[in-house]
């Protein structure tokens, strides 16, 4: 019972739009207001009033409330930086360059870096999407297709990157150096990566290139360029996107732009983020009703009930932080649960640290990379206009990432 919203969620929003053909016609939100509504009600021993107190913390928690600020900061900025023109301004800039061979894989490896350099998949989705966009419509590409090369490049910084969450939180967790943590880590993610760009550069030549017929300015790039630099630069996403706006509004001036059509084109962004952050708000509120009914205990105890050796020890750090993954669709919220169990896990079964913060950041970028209502997808769906579903089969880089943890966990590592 404790998972049984989890259950409700999936059946209604899955199974719902596989019968009517069409992810459209029913919203992520409704599914998860019934699901919470069920949770409300099967959550025992409490008043109405104390469920909605559990339900109100959840959704309030610190990290729910951070994640909505990038929200609604990535929603003006993306808004106010389209309407001056700056994202076709780079767009015209890059493909100037860029010979149609390269635009793909060109793509993947410029969000790899970015996301790495940012350590927040999120900031490197908000960024990026835009740009990935307009160069789909200009090359006459598959739009799912460029935004999945965003999202794979974006979790592939978010797995790696120092300055990461998951990071923070898998180190912190079982207690071993980010260095160590990050020599773990290459070892999977840089045969995957590498891999998913041979598949890009393969289907890049199939990609016509279709000129760009309106004239930008490349002043009009600076908004970009600054949030770029500056997230280069390791400064908190927050900063870099209200510094991003502001150049923008700057820019738009410049250019003619009245500034009360600014704000009103800014305003417009906000509320464009509105389903977004409901969808976060309910997800989170309903996972805090399945914590305190014990739904990620129980998770926990049975998926690390058989394990009889290091490798099965590892699989099960590697299952358990994905299960629970699934439940929060958050990456670092999961590494955290799953983190003190992990750690016993790993300790009893000669893992070494670094090895096991390695599967946790993995296993949860995995499937935060594969959920079509995680943040990340949530996001770049809004942004590109299309169903967070769409982009899952040119997910190249998180589907071949499974095959690479699959076989780190079966070659031993012997070193220490």
């Amino acid at each position: 019972m404790a998972v049984s919203p989890i259950i409700i969620f999936l059946l209604v929003y899955l199974v719902t739009s596989l019968v009517i053909g069409d992810f459209y016609k029913m919203p992520i939100s409704v599914a998860l207001l019934i699901a919470s509504v069920w949770a409300a009600f099967s959550l025992k021993d409490r008043t109405i009033t104390q469920r909605i107190e559990i339900f109100s913390k959840g959704a309030g928690s610190e990290n729910v409330m951070y994640m909505i600020w990038i929200f609604i900061l990535a929603g003006a900025f993306a808004a106010i930086a389209k309407s001056i023109g700056a994202v076709e301004a780079t767009v015209s800039a890059a493909l100037s360059v860029l010979p149609a061979s390269l635009i793909v894989p060109g793509l993947f490896v410029a969000t790899c870096f970015i996301s790495m350099a940012i350590g927040s998949s999120v900031g490197t989705v908000v960024a990026i999407t835009p740009l990935a966009v307009d160069m789909a419509s200009s090359t006459g590409g598959n739009l799912p297709f460029y935004v999945a090369i965003v999202l794979g490049g974006a979790f592939f910084g978010d797995n790696l990157s120092f300055i990461s969450d998951t990071t923070i939180a898998a180190t912190r967790s079982q207690g071993c150096g980010m260095r160590q943590k990050f020599l773990a880590n290459v070892w999977i993610v840089v045969p995957a990566a590498l891999s998913a760009l041979v598949l890009y550069c393969i289907v890049a030549p199939d990609i016509d290139m279709i000129e760009i017929s309106h004239e930008t300015s490349d002043w009009l790039i600076v908004p970009y360029l600054l949030v770029i630099i500056l997230a280069l630069a390791g400064i908190n996403v927050t900063i870099v996107l209200l510094t991003g706006i502001i150049s923008a509004i700057v820019m738009g001036l410049i250019y003619g732009f009245n500034l009360i059509d600014l704000f009103t084109i800014g305003g417009e962004g906000i509320s464009s983020v509105g389903e977004l952050i409901v969808i976060t708000l309910l997800a989170a509120g309903m996972l805090g009703m399945i914590k305190t009914a014990g739904g990620i205990d129980f998770i926990l105890k049975v998926v690390g009930r058989n394990i009889k050796s290091s490798r099965g020890a590892q699989m099960s750090i590697a299952l358990l932080v994905g299960i629970v993954n699934l439940c929060t669709a958050n990456n670092t919220v999961a590494i955290i649960t799953v983190g003190s169990l992990a750690k016993k896990i790993s300790t009893h079964y000669n893992v070494t640290p670094r090895k096991s913060a390695s599967l946790l950041d993995t296993g949860s970028c995995i499937v935060q990379a594969l959920i079509p209502y995680g943040a990340q997808t949530l996001m770049a769906a809004s942004l590109a206009g299309i169903s967070p579903v769409a982009p899952w089969p040119y997910l190249f880089y998180p589907q071949l990432l499974i095959l690479f943890l699959i076989i780190s966990i079966i070659v031993k590592d012997r070193r220490k």
